[in-house]
């Protein structure tokens, strides 16, 4: 990793940091760290849902179905991404949460990389 390349399995990388493989939450010095995106692989159980509704969301975000299916709530609509490949946008200030209807697994974008959006963990997770 010195020579600034980073190479890596989003699988198994993800399970080390609650799925995310790139952001500002990297350390300094790894090629993985950015201010300007955040890059995450998600892996979900049947029935695994987001903790909390993100609200005042300000950053940009793109989740694209890798298996699934995976839904996305928002306030007064539903997004079911089904097919592989299927994605959905949003913008900032649009709130928002998630549930995988089965097994799924998901990529998400965000950008910008900010910090103030996690959720907090049970004692004994990794942060």
């Amino acid at each position: 990793m010195d020579d600034g390349v980073y190479v890596g399995n989003a699988g198994k990388d993800a399970a080390l940091d609650r799925g995310w493989l790139l952001g500002h939450f990297k350390a300094d010095g790894d090629p993985r760290r950015s201010d300007a995106v955040e890059i995450k692989w998600g892996v979900h159980p049947r029935g695994d849902r987001r903790a909390q509704w993100v609200r005042g969301e300000g950053r940009t975000a793109l989740q694209v179905l890798i298996s699934g299916p995976f839904r996305v709530d928002f306030p007064g609509r539903s997004v079911v991404l089904e097919r592989q490949g299927d994605y959905v946008v949003w913008g900032r200030g649009v709130d928002h949460s998630w549930v995988a209807e089965e097994e799924s697994v998901v990529l998400t974008v965000r950008w910008p990389s900010v910090p103030g959006y996690a959720v907090p963990q049970p004692q004994g997770e990794r942060a």
